[in-house]
């Protein structure tokens, strides 16, 4: 039988990515349930800029935020959104779900849900270590081991080898859903679109890759 995976390329802190999170949720459980493998991979949307948000940065974003949960109906919390001297680095975020990946592969699929619905719904700094190391407990995972992992210099590697696959892959926008089968990427979106247009286009491919 060939190698299959279902490669998940986003970021937690990406607001299409949010978005986007119960498509993909069902399209992990349709490949899960054909036996294929899937795999999380961050893509570091806003990195080490180490400079708060200008005024009208901010406004963009917000617009931005306001289009995508008219577009998607997914919750948004914008009041208060984004206070001054916030610094909108994604770098922990990506990191945590890197750190739950390498200790629970199961586990990096729950942070991912409560780390974008703490950032978007609910209006948490999840750039702060002692959030993210929160949530990995609500995730299922030992507080101290995670905590103790997430600041390790592998951790920081592994993160950045994510951002660099993905950038010499030419991939510029999130979320980017790829099929790979012997090693071989199929591209199956480049950004959201809905249940309704990729789960049939999962399905076909799971058809052929299985025959292969």
């Amino acid at each position: 039988m060939s190698a299959r995976r279902l490669l998940y390329v986003m970021d937690p802190m990406c607001s299409w990515c949010w978005g986007f999170a119960p498509v993909a949720n069902a399209l992990v459980e349709q490949a899960q349930a054909a036996g294929v493998d899937v795999h999380l991979i961050v893509g570091g949307l806003r990195t080490g800029s180490g400079s708060a948000l200008e005024p009208t940065t901010r406004r963009y974003i917000l617009e931005h935020w306001q289009a995508v949960t008219e577009a998607t109906g997914q919750p948004f919390k914008i009041e208060g959104a984004l206070p001054d001297g916030f610094v909108y680095d994604t770098e922990p975020a990506c990191r945590a779900l890197v750190t739950a990946r390498s200790l629970a592969p199961d586990c990096a699929w729950k942070l991912l849900g409560l780390i974008q619905h703490a950032f978007y719904a609910e209006g948490r700094d999840v750039t702060h270590a002692s959030v993210l190391v929160e949530l990995a407990e609500q995730a299922g995972l030992p507080r101290i081991e995670f905590a103790a992992a997430f600041d390790r210099a592998d951790q920081h590697a592994a993160t950045a080898a994510d951002f660099t696959w993905v950038q010499d892959l030419g991939i510029a926008g999130f979320p980017t859903l790829l099929a790979e089968r012997d090693g071989q990427l199929a591209l199956l979106t480049n950004g959201y679109q809905p249940l309704s247009v990729l789960s049939p286009l999962l399905g076909r491919w799971l058809e052929r890759a299985a025959c292969a």
